[in-house]
């Protein structure tokens, strides 16, 4: 009976092992197609930045090259943003002074009206 319970014991075991395999192996497969896509992402942004990184058409450029343009960028459009939002305060605000201007103007042509 020890026999069988050690029988039953190690094919659980083992069971457990391919079990382990098999998701380190489908683990090994997706962090691969991971390093594939980022290798792919990273040589189409070298592409795509390549002229305006290196400043000429000619010259290699380098990753850290590439990365501080895509800072810049990235700086470039969050003060664009930041533009954006102090011009549009700006208008509201003006937008309301018209609208009060609006509102004291008919309050004047209606004293006006009232006095002729």
């Amino acid at each position: 009976q020890v026999e069988e319970e050690l029988k039953a014991a190690w094919s659980q075991q083992a069971g457990q092992l391919r079990e382990m395999g098999r998701r380190e192996r489908l683990l090994q497969s997706v962090v691969q197609q991971a390093r594939e896509q980022l290798e792919s992402f990273k040589t189409r942004v070298m592409q795509v930045c390549s002229p305006s990184a290196s400043g000429s058409t000619g010259k290699s450029v380098t990753e850290q090259q590439v990365i501080e343009k895509v800072r810049q960028i990235s700086n470039e459009n969050q003060q664009s943003h930041e533009r954006e939002k102090s011009l549009q305060k700006e208008l509201s605000s003006r937008l309301a002074q018209e609208k009060e201007v609006s509102a004291n103007i008919e309050v004047f042509k209606n004293s006006l009206q009232k006095l002729q």
